[in-house]
């Protein structure tokens, strides 16, 4: 199972390239998803994390194809009403796609138009969709069964949630709140990997 740990959108790139750096070690990715900041500012989030020594490989760029094609980072991640998917992969066929699905339905298209990977989501109440009810992890069984591709899953994972994530076999969580929102970020993703690889008791 790897660990992806999404931006939150709330900090300065300074702090974000701070903390990115801190946890460079203890995650698989890290999905950079600020929209509310300046292309600008976005490059130059990158530029301090790899002065920081964080690999492109582990970045993840959110809906930016043209920053993602400036700085030669290797994955994109795709909002679900965003670029469509299979314009991105015949166009940039070294890219690795990533698609947000909300079902089941929505999953098998994005695998059917090239994504490699999808993240399903909302999986549980989290605060950055409040008054959203939850889509379940339901679907992710079906998925599982069905979709050749991995399957990711975001939304309120908690650490106590970890051992359902297993039971329906994700690929993958994603984290956003519980890392961002942390005083302690390094610790907390090194939590998350020690619960994921069995290192430790929840």
């Amino acid at each position: 199972m790897k660990l992806i740990a999404v931006t939150d959108d709330k900090h300065s790139i300074e702090r974000l390239a701070e903390t990115i750096i801190a946890i460079k070690d203890k995650v698989d990715f890290v999905q950079i998803r600020e929209k509310s900041k300046s292309i600008r500012e976005i490059v130059t989030l990158l530029d301090f994390l790899h002065t920081g020594g964080v690999k492109k490989e582990k970045i993840i760029i959110n809906d930016r194809l043209d920053v993602a094609l400036l700085k030669d980072i290797p994955n994109l991640h795709l909002p679900e009403h965003g670029l469509p998917v299979k314009i991105v992969k015949q166009r940039y066929t070294q890219i690795r796609v990533g698609s947000s699905v909300h079902s089941f339905e929505k999953a098998k298209a994005a695998e059917r138009d090239g994504a490699d990977y999808v993240l399903y989501g909302h999986c549980f109440e989290t605060n950055s969709k409040k008054g959203i009810p939850p889509n379940g992890i339901e679907p992710i069984l079906q998925m599982k069964k069905e979709l050749k591709i991995p399957v990711y899953a975001i939304g309120g994972i908690t650490l106590d949630k970890i051992p359902l994530m297993k039971q329906v076999k994700t690929d993958g969580i994603a984290v956003m709140s519980s890392i961002f929102q942390s005083d302690t970020p390094n610790l907390v993703s090194k939590k998350f990997s020690e619960a994921i690889h069995n290192e430790a008791k929840i």
